[in-house]
C-alpha cells in the first residue's frame, strides 16, 4: 500500500450551506440580493419565459403571412419570353424564380413593343393595358 492510496473509512464532510456567512463572506458566493440570493429560491414560471418571446415591437400582429411576390415589368417580361409566350416554367428554366409556384407578378415598367402572350402570371392593370396595346393577351 502507497502513501497516495490511503482512504478514509468514513467522511465526516456535509455539503456547503451557502449564504450563511463564514470565509466566502456574508453573501457567500450568492452575490447581493435578487431572487437568487434568497433562502429557498425559486425562478419564476416557464409562461414568464414564453411572455418575454413574444415581440413587443409595434405591428408585431401585421407581419407578412407569406413572401412577397416577385415583380417583373412589362418590358422585361418582354426579353423574357420565349417565342411570344412567357409561362413561369419559362422563369424556372432562366433563373428568375426557383419554383413554379413561386409568387410573380408582371408590372408596368418599360415599353412593350412585341405581341407576347402570358399564361398563368398575373399582371396589373397597366402593364395588362401595355401587353393588349401591344397586341398580346394575358390569360
Amino acid at each position: 500500500m502507497q502513501v497516495h492510496e490511503l482512504k478514509r473509512q468514513f467522511t465526516s464532510r456535509r455539503p456547503k450551506r451557502v449564504g450563511r456567512g463564514g470565509k466566502r463572506g456574508t453573501t457567500s458566493g450568492r452575490g447581493q440580493k435578487g431572487q437568487k440570493a434568497r433562502a429557498g429560491h425559486s425562478l419564476k414560471p416557464a409562461e414568464r419565459d414564453l411572455i418575454q418571446r413574444i415581440p413587443k415591437l409595434r405591428g408585431s400582429n401585421n407581419k407578412r403571412k407569406s413572401e412577397p411576390a416577385i415583380v417583373i415589368s412589362v418590358g422585361r417580361a418582354e426579353h423574357l419570353a420565349e417565342k411570344g409566350v412567357l409561362t413561369p416554367a419559362i422563369l424556372v428554366a432562366k433563373g428568375i424564380i426557383k419554383r413554379a409556384a413561386d409568387r410573380v407578378k408582371i408590372l408596368d415598367g418599360g415599353a412593350c413593343t412585341q405581341a407576347i402572350s402570358i399564361v398563368g402570371i398575373p399582371a396589373s392593370k397597366t402593364a395588362k393595358e401595355k401587353i393588349e396595346k401591344a397586341g398580346g393577351k394575358v390569360n
